[in-house]
Formats: structure tokens, sequence, C-alpha cells
């Protein structure tokens, strides 16, 4: 069985024999780490079952210099799309002939932030608030931007899934009400989903912090894999318990507490904790919460790295 099988197994809530595992490293951490991992390609050279890749996508162009100082914006700043698709089609045909790995694409800051990043986080959630008109119009644009860009690549067969990635939450609760969310979110993530579902793709949705209150919601909407499940935020394994039956989740080792300031032995308990648990009736891709930082030592990465081809 190759490992598109396996994670495909788990998304789908069916135990394997092999838990699949996927590990991200900041540019600090692996300049650190590069040399206990050799070879040309880095995922592959770590074992990750899940490959990433970033496909086309699209940016903001010429935005005014005070354009986080409006109040009140009366335009949308124009955008501009980069990339070549039939480079993408022809790396994922090589990777998944050669690997057998599930081929994710990955968006992040891809409607949410994708706002504030135009308008300052400060900015934007005023606008959230006081000029919900134009928070509107600004999220609308962005849907209908990803729109095409997501269509154009979910042409290409050897991509399995697609993340998508805005940050909701902060440590404690979310950035704005859940009723808010649903107004101004909700709705264009759910023509994303279901253009991705209808391509016969998974759906992958990435927010750090704690958005506990939205995941009925996030369910109901079809998300097949809920990321990055950070353990300082919210009880993973309540969550579990309460949705391992219809969400699957990549993530959940911490990477603000154990991974920075354990031991290799708390590492690796925490890791085989965290595998036990959230293993138990498939729905799980095992990897710390966040991206490995620089400020995690080599010997708890190695330590990590262990546990995880250990399962």
């Amino acid at each position: 069985m190759d490992k598109c099988s396996i994670v495909k197994m788990a998304i789908n809530h069916r135990e394997t024999q092999q838990i699949p595992y996927c590990v991200d490293f900041t540019g600090e951490a692996l300049k650190r780490i590069r040399r206990y991992f050799p070879g040309r390609d880095f995922q592959l050279a770590l074992g990750n079952y899940v490959y990433q890749v970033s496909p086309p996508w699209w940016n903001w162009h010429n935005v005014p210099e005070n354009y986080g100082a409006l109040e009140e914006p009366d335009f949308i700043p124009r955008t501009v799309g980069r990339g070549n698709y039939e480079d993408l089609f022809e790396k994922c045909r090589k990777i998944k002939e050669s690997t057998g790995c599930y081929i994710l694409a990955m968006f992040y800051g891809s409607h949410f932030e994708k706002a504030w990043f135009a308008r300052g986080i400060d900015n934007f959630l005023y606008d959230v608030a006081g000029n919900r008109d134009y928070a509107k119009r600004m999220l609308e644009t962005i849907i209908r931007k990803n729109l095409v860009m997501l269509e154009n690549m979910l042409c290409c067969e050897d991509i399995d899934g697609v993340l998508l990635g805005s940050d909701w939450g902060s440590q404690k609760s979310m950035l704005m009400s859940p009723a808010c969310w649903r107004e101004l979110l909700a709705p264009g993530e759910k023509q994303e989903y279901d253009l991705i579902h209808a391509a016969g793709k998974d759906v992958w949705v990435h927010s750090c912090g704690c958005i506990e209150a939205i995941l009925p919601d996030l369910v109901e909407m079809g998300v097949n894999v809920l990321n990055p499940l950070q353990p300082e935020c919210m009880d993973i394994f309540q969550i579990k318990q309460d949705y391992g039956n219809q969400l699957a989740f990549w993530g959940g080792i911490s990477t603000q507490r154990t991974l920075p300031l354990g031991s290799p032995a708390d590492v690796r308990a925490q890791t085989r904790e965290v595998i036990a648990k959230m293993s138990k009736g498939g729905g799980y891709i095992a990897a710390p919460a966040q991206a490995i930082q620089g400020d995690v030592p080599v010997k708890n990465i190695l330590a990590l790295m262990d546990e995880l081809r250990k399962h």
C-alpha cells in the first residue's frame, strides 16, 4: 500500500497499521536540521506521507501606500496572478509516480488573511465591525479570484487535497464572533469547499488558535481535515472525542511548549500519547501543531522524527 492510500484511509476514518505523518520546518529550523536528513528533496528525506506543493495563486497589485490608513476605502485594490500550471502538473505527475505520496496543494492566507494583508489586521477588523459593506465587498472579491485560480489548479489529477488557510482564532477565542464569521466568511469558504469536492479532492482547512465555536459549522460545510489543532488553545483529545467521526486532524503535538522547552523524553512521551489517542478509529495525520521553529533543539527534533517513524 502506498503512502497516498494510507493517508486517504486515515482521512476516511479507517485505522491503518502505519500512522501517516507530515512535518514542516521554518527556514531557520531547516538550516539547523538539514544535514541530518540528506537528499535533494527535504520532504522526501523526512519520509513525509503528504507532499506539499504551492500552485499558482494571486497577489494584490499596486496597493496604494495609504490604503491601510484610509478609514473607509471606496475601492478594492487590483490583483495579479502568478505561477505556471503546466509546471505544476508535471511536478505533481513526477512526485506521484516516484513516491506514491498524497499530494496536497497549499494556500495559506487564502481568504480572511488575504483581506488584512492589504488593509492591515487592525484596520480590517475595524472594517468588519464598523464598515461591514466594504468588508463584504473585499471578501467577495477575494473569493471570486480564489475560485478562478482553484478551478484552474483542480484540473491536475495528481493533486489529492487542497489546504485553505486563514487564521480565525487567537490563543483563547476567535478574532470575531461566530455569528460574524458565519455572515462574512462562511459563505465564501463553502463555495471553495464545494468546488474542491466537485473535483473529487479533499478539503483541508488551516486556522491557528481557538476555533472550537465553529467546528460544527466546518463539519456541516464539508471539511475533511482540520489543522493545526493547537493543544495550547483547545482540548485536542476532547475534540477528537466529539468530532473524530466527522473530521480528520493534522497536527496536535505542542510547538509552543513541549518541542522547544521539553526534553527528548518529553517529546517522545507526548508524541506517543497524541498518536495513540488521535489515531484511534483513524482520522489522524501525525505532526507538530505548527511548522517547527528555530528555537526547537535539534535533539528534540530527532526524537520527534524517530517516534513518528516508529509508528
